[in-house]
């Protein structure tokens, strides 16, 4: 007798992710309520009776992406201040901007038309960091996403409070009222250590540990920022974290494009997590993180994007590609961060630093079906003799057919024009208008 499933994905290639540097071809991924219950060759599959049948014979199926760092509202900001370093572009720019405009509108909107951006190229997951995260999480609800939301925290007042303790205070509350939504998850987010205090960290660590939450935060993203801790602390900025008890497998550091030796080993040691954001390390002239040096120390490292205020793309492919050059061209080694790292960065390594790899992030049977297949018969992407290969250094974004979280189809692409399930093209073309015309206004006075 037949099983009764909701949905087959048979595919020309299929990559888990787990076990490491395994490619499947012409396999299918057997999916009931969300699940994946089996994965067989396609030849097996008449032992399921589904919903529905999917073939996908000029495709390779991966887990889907996990976007590791995010301000996702900040889509409305994109190319608003370009060609500036960081802390010119967040005094003079960016936060006079927040000022005027952040609202639980500009955040609901902004993230409405991140996620179309994320959706459109593979990202089933995000991990963000920004004010009034109950609308974040409305629009993440509304796009069937699935997201970490970073309840943020800073010293001085915003649109959103006035002191740290505020911050702390809304931010749990957001949190009490959509924990029990199932794609909705929450971690701490002290902004940086340049902009909260130690008391506030302490606090902040605590918290976490009696709610069992992680925590994400900015750390050594600029040279600047480091000079500046030793001349008020008299300590790196990790090193004063570290003294503070921070450190632990709950900690996701964005950034960490500057690591001495002794640094590595202490992440290492205490099983933290990286988000590296190569784009827009670049972009602001952060520098480049020496990541193969992390990955040889055994540090969780997994890929961010940043938000589009900084980047001014939420395109994990470009992260992948340039991820695995920049790992090449530092190290002058080109077997440094093979193609299948990259993959993992992106994908198993994400959740790990989420707490979620048990449920997300590579295909296997028992995890939720966030799946992401890419086309590789354009011909722009002809001849194909690795599949893996071609996902990091051939392939981009506009490759991406289908996107799954947890079962649904989310995004895909019939005859290239893209199709979005939880929103209309008007209304982005809506949000995009209403924002563009005040935020030009205010530019141009700036």
């Amino acid at each position: 007798m037949k099983v009764n499933v909701d949905l087959i994905i048979a595919c020309r290639w299929l990559c888990p992710v787990v076990p490491r540097n395994t490619l499947l071809s012409d396999h299918a991924v057997i999916i009931k309520s969300g699940v994946i219950i089996d994965i067989c060759h396609n030849n097996e599959v008449e032992k399921y009776y589904a919903n529905e049948t999917l073939q996908l014979n000029e495709h390779i199926l991966i887990p889907g992406l996990i976007n590791l760092h995010t301000h996702a509202a900040m889509s409305l900001m994109r190319g608003l201040a370009d060609d500036l370093p960081l802390m010119t572009w967040l005094q003079e720019h960016i936060w006079p901007a927040e000022k005027k405009f952040v609202s639980p509108a500009f955040v609901h909107e902004g993230t409405v038309l991140a996620i179309a951006e994320m959706l459109a190229g593979g990202i089933t997951t995000f991990n963000d960091m920004y004010f009034f995260p109950e609308s974040t999480a409305e629009a993440t609800v509304k796009m069937g996403m699935r997201a970490n939301l970073g309840l943020v925290v800073l010293e001085f007042p915003t649109n959103y409070a006035n002191d740290a303790d505020t911050y702390i205070q809304k931010g749990l509350e957001a949190r009490d009222h959509w924990r029990v939504e199932a794609l909705i998850s929450f971690s701490l987010a002290p902004h940086a250590p340049y902009t909260v205090a130690d008391t506030t960290f302490e606090r902040i660590m605590t918290l976490a540990d009696q709610v069992g939450i992680g925590v994400h935060t900015h750390m050594h993203e600029t040279l600047q920022e480091i000079t500046d801790s030793e001349q008020q602390y008299g300590l790196r900025p990790l090193n004063r974290l570290a003294n503070l008890g921070m450190l632990s497998p709950n900690l996701t550091l964005a950034h960490c494009v500057h690591l001495n030796e002794a640094e590595i080993k202490l992440l290492a040691a205490h099983g933290c997590s990286i988000a590296h954001c190569p784009s827009s390390n670049l972009k602001l002239g952060s520098g480049i993180a020496p990541i193969t040096e992390y990955m040889k120390q055994g540090v969780n490292v997994g890929l961010g994007t940043d938000g589009a205020a900084s980047n001014n793309r939420l395109d994990m492919f470009t992260e992948m590609r340039l991820a695995a050059l920049l790992a090449k061209g530092q190290s002058y080694d080109a077997t440094s961060v093979s193609a299948n790292q990259v993959l993992e960065m992106s994908t198993i390594n994400g959740a790990k630093a989420l707490g979620m790899d048990a449920k997300i992030g590579s295909i296997e049977v028992g995890k939720f079906a966030d799946l992401c297949a890419v086309k590789l018969s354009d011909i722009e992407t002809q001849p194909c003799f690795d599949p893996v290969s071609h996902l990091i250094y051939v392939a981009g974004r506009e490759q991406v057919s289908h996107v799954w979280v947890a079962g649904d189809l989310k995004f895909h692409r019939p005859m290239g024009q893209g199709i979005y399930h939880g929103v209309e093209p008007q209304e982005l073309k809506d949000i995009l208008s209403r924002w563009q015309s005040k935020l030009s206004e205010f530019n141009q006075i700036m």
